[in-house]
């Protein structure tokens, strides 16, 4: 083991997410004889049983690493993490998500790891958050930042938005995109059976479909969605909204479908394994996330020829382009965006043009794989470095 490379990658919680998924393909494929890998997380993960059976990843559950901001757990966790690395005695520990990205380089200091890197899945402000809470995580960051060894981010809007608001410098960050796996993307979308998918959702031949993929949490707005669902629906009425995903806010979002009496067109489907099949059915995605940082399922549905409308946040603003591949407007802005929705459902040689525009957005530096290369290298530059 002493002549490999030891990396700790730690995340705030392993639920069925772009962050999470990724960090868990990257422990499973770094290079087994040039990296010894283990992986740190807040217990209670839909993914905590796969984590666990990766058989060459040494796989450890923090209990008081947690999402919420609790200032005597997250004290806890940060002596809890600090305990661990000093016993692992990691090279380099690659922290991700907002939470974990705090308290594990905070941790991986105390433990005086010697290389620090972190993932930048999108920051932990945002615009909608109390002043007093954006200034704190603004001015965590930037602190951190300081003996932060390399950032990665997964867009070009992430590196902007730090470098505007002082978090770290230009030399500092690295862009290496947040990977999915597009040949078996690709080949599940081709191995469906779509009719059949179609007869088993009860979604009639005449109808549109449109998929909404996130869970239910504050960022990616499933309440605000619902709003547009409902503007879409009196502009084209023979649409059907499939929402993927579940969270903490699914009995709010279940009391408003009946408020607004959209349970006969928009479907919650829970967590599914098969998007590139719902993919595959739809005519398109649509997204209403309030910030991100590179929206995996809009990678998806581009991959598979499917426009994206969406709210121009970062991520977003990296791959969409209005009439070309998919549309973008402000937050908040249900009533344009619901309008070339319904404008391009209806115009069939449009929406075939905005298709074919989709499946040329996405090019190799969006595959997972090659992601893997890529922080492979960081941390054999990194290391080379700091031997002088």
């Amino acid at each position: 083991m002493k002549n490999k490379i030891k990396v700790i990658h730690i995340i705030t919680l392993l639920e069925l997410g772009g962050a999470q998924q990724n960090t868990l393909f990257t422990v499973r494929h770094l290079n087994p004889e040039k990296y010894d890998v283990g992986l740190i997380a807040g217990s209670g993960g839909i993914l905590d049983e796969e984590a666990g059976k990766i058989a060459h990843v040494r796989t450890i559950f923090v209990k008081n690493l947690v999402r919420p901001i609790r200032p005597w757990q997250d004290c806890k966790a940060i002596w809890d993490l600090a305990a661990i690395l000093r016993r692992e005695k990691p090279d380099i520990v690659h922290t991700h998500s907002s939470k974990a990205g705090i308290i594990g380089r905070i941790a991986a200091k105390i433990a005086g790891v010697e290389k620090i890197v972190h993932s930048v899945h999108g920051f932990g402000f945002n615009p909608r958050q109390k002043f007093f809470v954006r200034w704190l995580f603004i001015i965590l960051e930037k602190w951190i930042a300081h003996f932060t060894d390399c950032l990665i981010a997964v867009s070009q809007d992430n590196i902007q938005t730090g470098l505007a608001k002082g978090i770290g410098k230009p030399e500092q960050y690295r862009l290496i995109r947040s990977g999915v796996d597009i040949d078996q993307i690709k080949d599940q979308a081709q191995k469906t059976n779509l009719v059949e998918l179609r007869e088993n959702l009860k979604i009639a031949p005449q109808m549109h479909i449109a998929v909404n993929i996130g869970p239910f949490k504050i960022q990616k707005n499933p309440l605000g969605f619902l709003d547009f669902a409902k503007i879409a629906l009196q502009k084209l009425p023979n649409l059907t909204f499939l929402m993927v995903g579940d969270g903490g806010l699914r009995p709010q979002l279940e009391q408003k479908l009946r408020d607004l009496k959209l349970q006969d067109k928009v479907r919650l489907l829970g967590w599914r394994r098969d998007i590139p099949s719902l993919l595959a059915l739809a005519d398109c995605l649509v997204m209403t996330s309030l910030w991100e940082g590179l929206p995996r399922a809009s990678v998806e549905a581009l991959i598979l020829g499917k426009p994206v409308f969406a709210y121009a946040v970062d991520g977003q603003r990296d791959i969409i382009q209005n009439g070309f591949n998919g549309y973008i407007v402000e937050p908040g802005q249900n009533e344009t965006l619901a309008e070339k929705l319904a404008q391009t459902l209806r115009d069939p040689k449009e929406l075939e043009k905005l298709k074919k525009n989709a499946q040329k957005t996405i090019d190799i530096s969006f595959n997972i794989h090659h992601m893997v290369r890529q922080q492979e290298e960081l941390y054999s530059s990194l290391l080379t470095l700091s031997l002088g």
